[in-house]
C-alpha cells in the first residue's frame, strides 16, 4: 500500500509538471497577439495546434506500439524531455508559423506524457483505479494551468514563463526517469489496430461510452483555452489579477478529478458522468450572464472548472471495461484521437462568436456537448444495468 502510494505521488507530481507546457503559449497570448498582431482565430490556433500535435503523437505511438516496445519510464522521459525543447523553441519563433511548429511539436510528444501516466498507475491500483487515475488526471489539470499563474505574477514575460515551464517538463522526465517501476497489475499486450476499429464502434457498450467522452471534450478544452481570456475582456478583470483567476478556475480542477475518481469508485462511473456535466453545462449556460459581476463571473469558472474535468478520467476508465478484451487498445487511441481532435472545432468556435454575439452568449454553445454527453451515459447505464 506504501509503495503504491509513493508511486501515485511521484506520477502526480510528474504529470504535473510535465504539462505544464501544454498551455504556454495561451497564456502569453495578450503578448504575442500585440508582438505578432494576431487575429483571435490565429490566437486559437496556438492551442488547437497543441490538440493537433497530440493527436498525431497518440496515433503513431499507437501504431508503432512504442508504449509496449520501449520500457515505460524511458518512453516517458524521452517523451517529456522532447515535449520540453520544443516548448522552449518558442522563445525563438519569432512569429505566427514558426510558432505553430513549435506548439505541434510540444502537443506531439506530450502524447508519450499524458496517455502512458494513465497506464502506469494503473499497473499499481487494481482497486481504487477511480481515484487513482482521476488523481492523475486532477495533477496534470494543475498543471496545465500553471502557465497561467507565472504569467499573472507581476505579468511575468515570455521567457519566465517559457522557460519555467521547458524546465518543469524537464524535470518530470527525469524523476520518472530515475523513480518509476512497473508495477505488479501489468496490462496484457493490446496494440492498436486498423482492423479492430469496426470491432470496437459495434459494440454498443463502447460507442456510448466514446460518444460520452466527445461530449464531455467539446466543452473541456474549450473552456480551458478562453476562460483567462473571458475574465479579462468580459467580466472586467485586470490583466493580471484575469491570469491567476484563470489559473484558479482550471487548477481547481484538480481538486474536482480526485472528487470525481471517488465517487466514481463510490457510486459508478456513469452516475458521476452525468452529475459533472450537468452542473459544468450548466455553468456553461449562465456564466455569460454574470459577466457584469466579476465576483460571480469568478464564483461560477470556479465551479465550472471544478465540474469540467471531474468526470474525464471516468470515460477512459469506462472504455476499458466496456471494450472487446483484444480490442482495448484500438479503442482507447479512436476515443482519444476523436475527442482531442473535437476539441479543435471547439476552440475555434468560441472567437467567432464573440465576434458576433459577444461574451455574454458566446459559452453557451459548449453545452451541446454535455447535452450529448449525458444522453449517452444514461442510455449507457441502462444498457448495463440490464445487463
Amino acid at each position: 500500500m506504501a509503495t503504491r502510494n509513493r508511486v501515485l505521488v511521484l506520477l502526480a507530481l510528474a504529470e504535473l509538471l510535465g504539462m505544464s507546457v501544454w498551455f504556454s503559449a495561451s497564456a502569453l497570448a495578450p503578448q504575442l497577439e500585440r508582438a505578432w498582431a494576431l487575429t483571435p482565430a490565429q490566437t486559437g490556433w496556438l492551442t488547437a495546434t497543441v490538440q493537433l500535435g497530440f493527436v498525431a503523437g497518440t496515433a503513431i505511438a499507437a501504431v508503432l506500439n512504442l508504449a509496449d516496445l520501449v520500457p515505460t519510464r524511458i518512453y516517458f522521459a524521452l517523451a517529456a524531455l522532447a515535449a520540453a525543447a520544443c516548448n522552449l523553441a518558442l522563445l525563438a519563433a519569432g512569429g505566427f508559423a514558426p510558432a505553430l511548429l513549435t506548439r505541434f511539436g510540444t502537443g506531439f510528444f506530450l502524447a508519450g506524457v499524458y496517455p502512458p501516466a494513465m497506464k502506469m498507475i494503473a499497473t499499481w491500483y487494481k482497486d481504487a483505479r477511480g481515484f487513482a487515475i482521476g488523481t492523475i488526471v486532477g495533477a496534470l489539470t494543475v498543471g496545465k494551468a500553471m502557465p497561467y499563474l507565472v504569467h499573472g505574477l507581476e505579468r511575468a514575460g515570455a521567457a519566465p514563463v517559457v522557460l519555467g515551464a521547458s524546465g518543469a517538463a524537464a524535470l518530470a522526465g527525469l524523476l520518472v526517469l530515475a523513480a518509476y517501476r512497473d508495477g505488479p497489475h501489468p496490462f496484457e499486450r493490446r496494440p492498436f489496430a486498423w482492423s479492430l476499429v469496426g470491432s470496437v464502434l459495434r459494440d454498443r457498450g463502447t460507442r456510448l461510452a466514446i460518444g460520452g467522452y466527445l461530449g464531455h471534450m467539446w466543452e473541456l478544452y474549450a473552456m480551458w483555452t478562453w476562460i483567462a481570456v473571458f475574465l479579462a475582456a468580459g467580466a472586467g478583470f485586470g490583466p493580471r489579477a484575469a491570469d491567476v483567476a484563470g489559473f484558479a478556475a482550471i487548477a481547481v480542477g484538480g481538486a474536482g478529478c480526485v472528487v470525481g475518481g471517488w465517487l466514481a469508485d463510490r457510486y459508478g462511473r456513469e452516475r458521476l458522468t452525468i452529475w459533472a456535466m450537468v452542473a459544468s453545462g450548466g455553468c456553461a449556460a449562465v456564466i455569460g450572464l454574470g459577466a457584469a459581476s466579476p465576483g460571480l463571473a469568478l464564483a461560477v469558472a470556479l465551479v465550472w472548472g471544478f465540474t469540467v474535468v471531474a468526470d474525464s478520467a471516468q470515460f477512459s476508465a469506462l472504455v476499458t471495461e466496456l471494450a472487446p478484451a483484444h480490442a482495448v487498445g484500438t479503442a482507447l487511441t479512436l476515443q482519444t484521437s476523436l475527442g482531442f481532435l473535437l476539441t479543435m472545432g471547439s476552440i475555434q468556435l468560441v472567437p467567432h462568436l464573440v465576434a458576433g454575439v459577444g461574451w455574454r452568449w458566446a459559452f453557451v454553445a459548449l453545452v451541446a456537448g454535455p447535452a450529448c454527453g449525458i444522453t449517452a451515459m444514461r442510455r449507457l447505464r441502462r444498457l448495463r444495468d440490464a445487463a
